[in-house]
């Protein structure tokens, strides 16, 4: 999981980056052929040590394709002048089969929320780092759990990436312990979710009750 380094998020009384901006929905055929776009936007919106921005592109490439083929892919993108963000993800498989090689037994709260099929899993969040980075990753991740129904999102971060688990807890998302994954992916991912509150007419997302998230018992 890639996703912006600051973890400020402006304050709701000021113009957005995201009222400037065009929000569209990709489907996998439209992903690949925005694929080198893409690409051009991971390697200027992640840090990579000189002279392994190739790799870290052709692996960002790999990842992408093989996000694309799983069932219920969903791509959304922030436009300008120019590509500016990105975010997709995957609803997570009832059979609870997204856990495997998760460290401790799985929470019962996380189980159930699993099997009920509304949870979804936000693989990747890329953003300029020239724009208002924090303010449009975090709308695109609200409105991809949105339009899903969510009642659960999920991600993995790398175990190094101390900015992201400090982005994400202050949007409310929970580490919950790590899963362990077969090469050539990292040996081992933190996984963090989010649980989201009843869709009211004010909230009708549910994220209005982030910061009373609990941990999963």
């Amino acid at each position: 999981m890639h996703t912006p380094q600051h973890s400020h998020d402006p304050d709701s009384s000021e113009p957005h980056a995201m009222d400037a901006v065009r929000l569209r929905r990709l489907n996998r055929w439209q992903t690949e052929g925005l694929r080198e776009d893409l690409a051009d936007l991971y390697v200027e919106s992640t840090t990579t040590p000189s002279g392994e921005e190739f790799h870290g592109r052709q692996a960002f490439l790999h990842r992408l394709a093989h996000g694309a083929q799983r069932p219920g892919f969903d791509m959304l993108v922030v436009e300008a002048e120019a590509l500016t963000g990105c975010a997709y993800g995957v609803p997570v498989e009832r059979d609870v089969s997204w856990w495997q090689g998760f460290d401790v037994p799985l929470p019962q709260t996380l189980e159930q929320l699993t099997a009920s099929g509304h949870a979804f899993a936000i693989t990747e969040t890329l953003i300029h780092p020239h724009e208002d980075a924090p303010g449009l990753a975090r709308r695109l991740q609200e409105r991809l759990l949105s339009d899903h129904q969510a009642s659960l999102g999920v991600t993995l971060v790398d175990q190094s990436d101390h900015s992201a688990i400090s982005t994400f807890t202050a949007w409310g998302w929970q580490e919950v312990g790590q899963i362990r994954r077969q090469p050539p992916g990292p040996p081992a991912l933190r996984v963090l979710v989010l649980q989201l509150g009843e869709r009211t007419t004010e909230h009708p997302d549910g994220l209005a009750h982030n910061a009373r998230t609990q941990r999963p018992e």
